[in-house]
């Protein structure tokens, strides 16, 4: 139903200001194909799917041209490198925990340092960043005895990261942190974005259209080789999909986040799925990693193994809390 929500809303926004709808629509294709096959392929391949899934992003990053070294790469692609490494992480990680046999997860998680390592080597500062923390998050996740703490700790960093950026484009920071954060992200970007929040202010309804902020944006139309978009997902659709846009990006985060939260995987694959869906998300709030189709298609199959029935019982830690609710006895 969200998913559909987002597709008839472009449509309608996109007749109402002669928008072209074709670049929403294809992302929310590529989610609700990605979680189709994750739930299948992870319900059939518990261990094996997410594997696949982490090789076939470490080779993307790798070899397709424009997703490779990031040290002369355009703005767009720095963003789609270190999600794909963010996601090869997250499925590395998950697949090690949803592993049986030593051997299989010490490999696994072998994998997910390589694809941290490969962050580094190709020059994604980003991308090393998210990769370190879904290990963290991974390692963390082990110990934890219940989910809900830590889904709500995700869904609150994802707000913190987008309510950041969206501060520094109204201009709302001290000159301090702004001037610092300025620096790292470029003034191209923070102009990008206060014209995206400009236009929002201006057409607060419907925005300008899917697709119309190149047409608008003065920013982009003073750039000697324009992408026609603001860098920031949230930003993107305020401008051209008004609050109703906005809206719904976070009924959909809320969504994976409840779906995470009712998986009936081990608590550990959960929430190691879930540090990297975030990771994604805080990084399409500062980029356009969403309008790449294998981000989008990576992280609804990461979302669609971590909500998956697998038709074997998953290996679960045994925890005392559970022992005693079911009126059994510890082992000496």
């Amino acid at each position: 139903m969200v998913l559909g929500a987002c597709a008839a809303w472009s449509l309608i926004t996109a007749g109402a200001r002669d928008g072209r709808p074709e670049g929403v629509l294809l992302a929310v294709l590529a989610v609700t194909a990605g979680y189709a096959a994750g739930r299948i392929s992870g319900a059939l391949l518990p261990v094996a799917a997410p594997s696949v899934a982490a090789l076939a992003g470490l080779v993307l990053t790798v070899a397709v041209p424009g997703l490779g070294p990031q040290f002369t790469a355009p703005l767009g692609h720095v963003g789609a490198t270190a999600a794909l490494l963010a996601l090869g992480t997250g499925a590395a990680c998950a697949a090690a925990w949803a592993a049986q046999r030593p051997a299989a997860r010490l490999l696994l998680g072998a994998l997910a340092v390589v694809i941290t390592g490969t962050a580094a080597v190709v020059g994604s500062i980003a991308g090393f960043v998210a990769c370190a923390g879904v290990l963290l998050c991974s390692l963390a996740a082990g110990r934890l005895p219940g989910r809900g703490a830590g889904i709500v700790a995700l869904g609150v960093t994802v707000a913190m990261v987008t309510g950041l950026i969206w501060a520094l484009a109204g201009n709302v920071l001290p000159e301090g942190p702004a001037d610092a954060l300025t620096g790292q992200l470029t003034e191209h970007r923070v102009r990008l974005w206060r014209d995206a929040l400009s236009l929002a202010r201006d057409h607060a309804a419907l925005g300008v259209g899917p697709g119309r902020f190149g047409d608008l944006g003065m920013t982009v139309t003073g750039t000697p080789v324009p992408d026609g978009k603001p860098h920031s997902a949230p930003l993107q659709l305020a401008a051209e999909q008004g609050i109703v846009g906005v809206v719904l990006l976070g009924a959909g985060l809320c969504w994976i986040l409840h779906a995470l939260w009712r998986s009936p995987r081990a608590t550990p694959v959960v929430l190691t799925a879930g540090a990297a869906l975030a990771s994604v998300a805080a990084i399409a709030a500062f980029g356009t990693a969403l309008s790449f189709t294998a981000v989008a298609v990576g992280a609804g199959l990461l979302a669609g193994v971590a909500t998956a029935h697998p038709l074997m019982e998953e290996e679960r830690p045994v925890r005392r809390a559970d022992v005693r609710a079911r009126g059994e006895r510890l082992t000496p």
